[in-house]
């Protein structure tokens, strides 16, 4: 059976774009006879809000976008992501980080630069080189710390990785692109790498369809389900819609947000037209 999900986070109204991003996977699903979830991803509690997760729900059910099943609210399930993070842990793939993001600028710039990854320049390591006795001084004495996963680690003990994308068939990963990355910080006890798949493991989604800009972070995505061995789902990356000067929709167009649309007297059939479906 097919299963796919509408993932957003509740930090601003729907826009045209999170309409067709929703209707991709709602199409795809009602097209095959299969499952449509809808999944609230509030994990940064610093810009997300609850008023924003109840008028995704209205707007959904507004414009005829059912789903199946109760929605997930990702924020009340950290426990279930600290038990993956303990997995991890015990395979000796995460290394507790210090480091400050003005400390991890001031050691790039001191370097003449770091390497470029998707999300940015990438994490020079700094702290994986430290100690068991050094981690374990500074995490005693309450030192804040981030958990960072060891890359070269993670990528020699699953080795080489591809997954399945819709019309183009299998594309290779390269994980190691991404650096150490941060799984796990004190104001986000989980990253959304981790809860994201996580939760496309636990139910059961077999499509993934979100929007190419997250096409990169597949290949991380891939990494976390093979190391914790969780099924392999298909990718469908659509399209992004852009305004009139080619710029990605974003929240900060109010204008194109769905409650903006639908004071200004259009129908839902209007706004999912104008959304590309």
């Amino acid at each position: 059976m097919i299963v796919t999900r509408f993932a957003p986070s509740p930090t601003g109204f729907l826009h045209l774009g999170h309409v067709h991003s929703a209707l991709a996977g709602w199409n795809r699903a009602r097209q095959a006879g299969g499952r449509f979830l809808l999944r609230i991803e509030d994990i940064d509690a610093t810009r997300c809000r609850p008023e924003f997760a109840a008028a995704i729900e209205e707007d959904l059910r507004w414009l005829g976008i059912d789903w199946d099943g109760p929605v997930r609210v990702q924020s009340r399930y950290f426990a279930d992501y600290r038990v993956s993070l303990d997995r991890l842990a015990g395979m000796g793939l995460l290394y507790p980080c210090f480091c400050t993001r003005a400390e991890i600028a001031r050691e790039i710039a001191a370097s003449g630069g770091a390497p470029q990854g998707p999300d940015g320049p990438l994490y020079p390591g700094t702290c994986r080189r430290l100690s068991a006795a050094e981690r374990e001084a500074r995490m005693a004495r309450g030192d804040p710390f981030a958990l960072r996963l060891d890359m070269a680690a993670a990528v020699a003990r699953v080795g080489a990785l591809d997954f399945e994308e819709e019309g183009r068939g299998r594309l290779r990963c390269d994980p190691a692109r991404f650096g150490d990355v941060v799984l796990a910080r004190k104001e986000v006890p989980a990253s959304y790498h981790l809860c994201v798949t996580h939760d496309d493991a636990r139910d059961g989604v077999t499509v993934v369809t979100r929007g190419e800009d997250l096409l990169p972070a597949t290949d991380l995505h891939r990494l976390i389900q093979s190391l914790m061995g969780w099924p392999e789902p298909a990718y469908r990356h659509h399209a992004l819609l852009v305004d009139a000067e080619g710029r990605r929709l974003a929240k900060r167009d109010g204008a194109l947000a769905v409650r903006a649309l639908r004071e200004a007297g259009r129908s839902p059939a209007e706004v999912c037209s104008m959304a590309g479906h």
